[in-house]
């Protein structure tokens, strides 16, 4: 798979091209990256995808924007698993976002060579958002881009999008997000060093270095862990602010994988997140805390025991 900086022309070889933030690459991604993927063999051009840095949220109103599902990593590696050809990653700033819709569109044609562009029935772009459907098959009409539209992907009457995965998360719903996603939950990341405590405590963890500090998700975790050569590891993690170590500390993500003892630093771990044991609690002491932590890996255990090991 090439990754590509910007709208920028890669020569004139033409591409089937789809467009979005893909935050979660749920099935409703899913769905749309093989319709593509179908189109494009059909009219025999390799696939791609463009995809916004930073979400056009995140630029205009920071405070208020979702949290992120996946980082861009994370989207990468799930693109090139779906079969994406090229992946082209649009630096959106202050001069982006003054595109006109018009223009957008002539872009995707002079500068990525699309000749044909798969898009969501909501989608919206340019300037104050002006552009649409309608816009996009006017203009591209003009332009030799064939244009093709995407219907919503539903489950039990609930559209499957990024903010309905946000909200499962957040309720600990990890199977109604692992039916959204087609796939269990996961952060990856590399393993750093952390302050030890865990070791000290007698449950020595990975600390996974989070790319944003408001995860979807907190408290502790029935996990499987995998990557870097390890193989599948079973374990429980806690994804919170530590409250009875830290005062208004960063979201930490602190994995203790059961039965393994080997070097894992700087390694990168992705962790699935199978089943919510409880929410985060602030203990009057570390021994306290450690007793917790001594009931939370048994009841992980027990989990895998009657998940036939999953």
């Amino acid at each position: 798979m090439l990754i590509f900086r910007g709208l920028h022309s890669t020569g004139k070889t033409p591409v089937a091209l789809t467009i979005g933030n893909f935050d979660g690459v749920h099935l409703g991604h899913q769905a749309l990256l093989k319709q593509l993927r179908m189109a494009a063999q059909k009219l025999e051009l390799p696939t791609a995808v463009l995809v916004f840095e930073p979400h056009p949220r995140e630029f205009f109103t920071p405070q208020e924007a979702p949290v992120r599902l996946t980082n861009m990593r994370e989207k990468l590696e799930f693109f090139a698993t779906l079969g994406v050809d090229r992946v082209y990653v649009c630096r959106f700033n202050s001069s982006f976002a003054q595109m006109s819709a018009t223009d957008f569109i002539h872009a995707l044609s002079d500068k990525l060579a699309a000749q044909f562009v798969l898009i969501g029935d909501d989608f919206r772009f340019g300037n104050r958002r002006s552009g649409d459907i309608a816009l996009m098959e006017k203009i591209g009409g003009q332009l030799g881009l064939e244009v093709e539209i995407m219907h919503r992907v539903s489950h039990n009457d609930i559209r499957i999008s990024s903010t309905a995965v946000r909200a499962a998360l957040s309720k600990g719903d990890l199977r109604a997000a692992q039916r959204y996603l087609g796939r269990p939950y996961s952060i990856s990341g590399r393993v750093v060093h952390g302050d030890g405590l865990g070791r000290q405590l007698g449950f020595p963890t990975a600390n996974i270095q989070l790319k944003h500090n408001r995860p979807p998700l907190t408290g502790i975790f029935v996990v499987r862990a995998q990557g870097d050569g390890f193989p599948s590891m079973q374990g429980v993690a806690s994804l919170g602010v530590r409250p009875t170590v830290k005062q208004n500390g960063k979201p930490v993500l602190e994995v203790h994988l059961f039965d393994f003892s080997g070097e894992i630093y700087n390694k990168h771990l992705r962790v699935d997140f199978l089943h919510k044991l409880r929410d985060e609690v602030k203990y009057l002491d570390l021994q306290s805390l450690t007793q917790q932590i001594e009931l939370d890996v048994c009841n992980a255990k027990q989990w895998f025991i009657q998940h036939d090991g999953l």
